[in-house]
């Protein structure tokens, strides 16, 4: 099995993440880390702790940074739109939900540790803004040389962007933190829109979560249903949800999911790009960007893991 970190900012999508990487026999999750994003980062590990508990798995989850790295505040008025205000397409409200309390910041400890301990073993997974990450490296650099490998859930280098025209969501939310990420020595493969957005996951399917005894699958059934309902707000039709974060664990499982390209990566800092991620000329190429995906191989993948 292959050992894996996954840090989240626990949202919709980050849901169905947990689900498929907990479920999958393939990867064996040491723990998860938490950050701002979609949710304050408390929030976030409140989401992360009873997501775990529906799911009846027993995983220790570590807090993580609670702003970007400029220490602005985060940035949230269009998540709460697409995750509903507690993350959760609000409906955390109808349960009696009792978490952990953490201490924010000891995600980076945790991290870093791990990665010592199993050198060469474990894989980083990171579907939310990479502060996290850049703290990672900032303290411990020789992280880069005993890491498995990265994948980001972030950026959209040939395509539109999400939460801007120009800027994918997760990078836009802490660029400062992208920037340094993309321009190190750490092996990134970058799971972002070129690829996700072609992921749909069919209300149809959901609906066969909705017809099972099972609580957590009841509960799954809600929040996507009002994640697609986000989605069919701004493309009428469109009859799905993209699986973002969890295109990036089937990354993790079965590289041959997607093909990548090697580029060299970068982040805009300025104010009209702010967030942007773009190929440069530089011809020392830093990232794996996910170019194709095989859909339909995926999707399938995905719904029988998680197998609600």
């Amino acid at each position: 099995m292959k050992k894996i970190i996954l840090d989240v900012d626990t949202g919709i999508d980050d849901a169905l993440a947990i689900a498929y990487a907990t479920k999958s026999k393939d990867l064996d999750v040491l723990g998860l880390t938490t950050t701002f994003g979609n949710v304050q980062v408390k929030d976030a590990t409140r989401n992360t702790q009873f997501i775990l508990q529906m799911l009846e798995k027993d995983i220790p989850v570590y807090e993580g940074s609670d702003r970007p790295l400029n220490q602005q505040e985060p940035y949230l008025a269009v998540a709460q739109k697409v995750h509903g205000n507690d993350g959760l397409a609000n409906k955390l409200e109808a349960y009696d939900v009792v978490t952990e309390e953490k201490q924010t910041g000891e995600a980076i400890s945790f991290i870093i540790d791990t990665v010592k301990k199993y050198p060469n073993e474990v894989t980083l997974i990171f579907v939310g803004p990479l502060t996290n990450l850049a703290k990672v490296y900032e303290q411990a650099p020789e992280v880069a040389t005993l890491v498995k490998e990265i994948i980001v859930m972030g950026g959209a280098v040939t395509v539109p962007g999400n939460v801007r025209s120009h800027a994918e969501a997760n990078i836009f939310s802490d660029p400062e933190a992208a920037k340094r990420v993309l321009q190190s020595d750490l092996p990134i493969t970058l799971v972002g829109l070129d690829v996700t957005m072609q992921t749909l996951l069919s209300r149809d399917e959901v609906k066969r979560w909705e017809k099972t005894d099972s609580e957590a699958s009841k509960f799954f059934a809600n929040i996507t249903n009002y994640y697609i309902d986000f989605y069919e707000s701004f493309r009428p039709g469109i009859g799905g949800c993209g699986l973002h974060d969890p295109l990036a664990i089937g990354r993790a499982i079965d590289p041959t999911f997607v093909q990548t390209r090697a580029m060299n990566v970068d982040v805009h800092l300025d104010e009209a790009l702010r967030g942007n991620t773009f190929e440069t000329e530089k011809t020392t190429k830093n990232t794996s960007v996910c170019l194709e995906v095989d859909v339909q191989r995926f999707l399938d993948h995905f719904v029988q893991t998680i197998n609600f």
